[in-house]
């Protein structure tokens, strides 16, 4: 199939948005040939600043392959900035409604008809303390194993320098490099036909995860810690541990007032 035509509104965004990222950042991109040249997939890609949207839309543009980033569906509904995420063709996702499957299903048709979704399989930006890829959500599997589509893991370093996630002022001096890489096809064939359980995706998202992080000790030079960083897991441990504090300050507080009555 075809690759679709750029457009005049990517066209029109690539004019505002390069020349300050080109004045900002350096660039260090490498796999573009790993990005198919026809057809319809997804690319996978870490997320660890507010910034690498921009930083990684301008590698991929420069490919020739634009991508249909998923984005919140508020940013969609009012004035300039509407009207460039509907003309540039990206993704709305509509959170705890009735048209959260809306965004899954135009993923799959924008694949269908040969286009570029890129997804962050994160879902937010990296809490890793050290800027690891953590667990993904299943979205990317999803589409990746409807429409059995190439998945293109990409990890990406350097925009967090430029600015860290959650940091409200940039760190501009001195010159920071964003880092690209993408790397082949992920092999998902053997989750193909098979029920799209919970554990299949599970199972799936992790293969595209662990790929994504190949991808970026490749980057950094570093080894990846063996167990990726569980938001999940994380929240649980933390209120099991709130939990435990609380009952060991109950347990303090009745043994202080038993005391004190056998004082009196």
């Amino acid at each position: 199939m075809p690759r679709r035509r750029i457009g005049f509104w990517y066209r029109f965004a690539a004019v505002l948005c390069k020349p300050p990222l080109v004045v900002l950042i350096k660039r260090d991109w490498r796999g573009m040939e790993n990005i198919p040249a026809e057809g319809g997939f997804i690319t996978a890609v870490n997320h660890n600043s507010h910034v690498d949207p921009f930083a990684y839309a301008h590698y991929q543009y420069n490919t020739g392959r634009v991508p249909r980033f998923l984005a919140k569906a508020g940013l969609f509904r009012k004035g300039f900035v509407g009207a460039a995420m509907r003309g540039t063709g990206q993704i709305p996702v509509y959170r705890e409604s009735t048209d959260a499957l809306s965004a899954f299903r135009a993923a799959i048709d924008a694949v269908e008809r040969g286009e570029c979704v890129a997804f962050y399989p994160e879902g937010t930006l990296t809490r890793d303390p050290d800027g690891w890829p953590m667990t993904g959500k299943t979205g990317a599997a999803r589409v990746a194993l409807q429409t059995k589509c190439p998945v293109i893991p990409v990890a990406q370093w350097g925009a967090n320098e430029l600015l860290p996630p959650y940091a409200k002022k940039p760190n501009l001096l001195p010159r920071k490099t964003h880092h690209v890489l993408a790397g082949p096809p992920v092999d998902l064939s053997r989750f193909y036909d098979k029920e799209m359980s919970p554990d299949l995706l599970k199972e799936a998202t992790e293969v595209i995860m662990a790929a994504i992080t190949a991808q970026l000790e490749e980057l950094r030079g570093e080894k990846a810690p063996e167990t990726p960083y569980d938001p999940r897991q994380v929240r649980i441990e933390q209120r099991r541990r709130t939990r435990a504090q609380e009952r060991a300050q109950a347990q303090q507080q009745a043994q202080a007032q038993q005391e004190e009555g056998q004082s009196t």
